[in-house]
């Protein structure tokens, strides 16, 4: 009963120290969760990115080579047909 009349006895000092100890504990534990969030946000920004890069290169080649297959066919005449023979 004496801990329920002076809080700060030596139980309530002990009870303090470890709600502190386990406060210090969680709030480490959050720290650490952010700064893993943090970066995984940036690595998928950066793999976002990277995707986006590689899409409008393949993208402009895409267009590229199809311009290309136009020049080309363009410029190619066209096969003479061939007439079929009489049996």
């Amino acid at each position: 009963m004496s801990d329920q009349k002076n809080p700060m006895s030596a139980s309530g000092l002990q009870r303090e120290a470890a709600r502190r100890k386990a406060q210090d504990h969680f709030t480490a534990a959050e720290k650490r969760d952010t700064e893993v969030r943090q970066e995984i946000a940036r690595q998928a920004a950066a793999t976002a990115a990277q995707t986006a890069k590689l899409r409008a290169l393949r993208l402009a080649k895409e267009e590229a080579d199809r311009a290309a297959a136009a020049a080309t066919a363009a410029q190619t005449p066209a096969p003479k047909s061939r007439k079929k023979r009489a049996v």
